[in-house]
C-alpha cells in the first residue's frame, strides 16, 4: 500500500502468556491486521520465563518494525503475588521495547474496551468478537492476541483523535 500509515503493535502483558498485535494503521480510519500471536514465558523460574517475554518482544520488534507500542497498563490485583508477576512480565516488555527506542504508550483496559467495544466493562469474548469484526478477520484471535489487537487499535483510536467520534458499538456476538 502506497499511502503513508502507521504501524502500531499492541502488547498484552502476561506472566505465563504476553500477547501481541501488529496492525498498520492508514488515517484517517483504516486498520489493517499484519499479524498477532503469544510469547510462551518458558522456563522453571522466574529470570528464564522474563527473559523468553523479553527476547520475543525483541523478535516481534525485529520482524514487524513497529513505529508505535502500545502496552496495556497493570490493573490492580488482590493477590499481590500475581500482580507483582504481572508488573515484572509488563517491565521486561517495556523495556525490550524501549530498548529499540520506539514510542510507547499505556492504555488501562477499561479505555481499550471502551475505544474497541464501546464499554468499558465488556467481556473478553465480546473483544474477541470486536476485533475480528474491526479487522476483518476470518476467525476471532486467541484471547490474549485479541488483548493485544485491541490495545494496537485503541492507541490509533487516541493518537489521531477520532475516538470521539465513533459511536458506541454492539457486539457481533449479542
Amino acid at each position: 500500500m502506497s499511502r503513508q500509515h502507521l504501524r502500531v503493535l499492541g502488547i498484552d502483558p502476561g506472566s505465563r502468556r504476553t500477547g501481541f498485535g501488529v496492525i498498520d494503521f492508514f488515517p484517517p480510519r483504516q486498520t489493517r491486521y499484519v499479524t498477532s500471536g503469544v510469547i510462551a514465558a518458558e522456563g522453571d523460574s522466574v529470570g528464564p520465563k522474563l527473559k523468553s517475554i523479553f527476547d520475543g518482544v525483541r523478535q516481534v520488534v525485529a520482524g514487524y518494525v513497529p513505529g508505535q507500542i502500545a502496552v496495556e497498563s497493570v490493573f490492580m490485583s488482590r493477590n499481590a503475588q500475581s500482580a507483582l508477576k504481572l508488573g515484572q512480565a509488563r517491565g521486561v516488555a517495556i523495556a525490550a521495547a524501549l530498548l529499540c527506542e520506539i514510542e510507547l504508550a499505556e492504555y488501562s483496559a477499561t479505555q481499550i474496551k471502551k475505544a474497541v467495544v464501546g464499554r468499558g466493562k465488556a467481556t473478553k469474548d465480546q473483544v474477541q468478537q470486536m476485533v475480528r469484526h474491526l479487522l476483518e478477520l476470518p476467525q476471532s484471535p486467541v484471547s490474549d492476541a485479541a488483548d493485544a489487537l485491541a490495545c494496537a487499535i485503541c492507541h490509533c483510536h487516541y493518537q489521531r483523535g477520532w475516538y470521539a467520534s465513533i459511536l458506541p458499538v454492539r457486539s457481533v456476538a449479542e
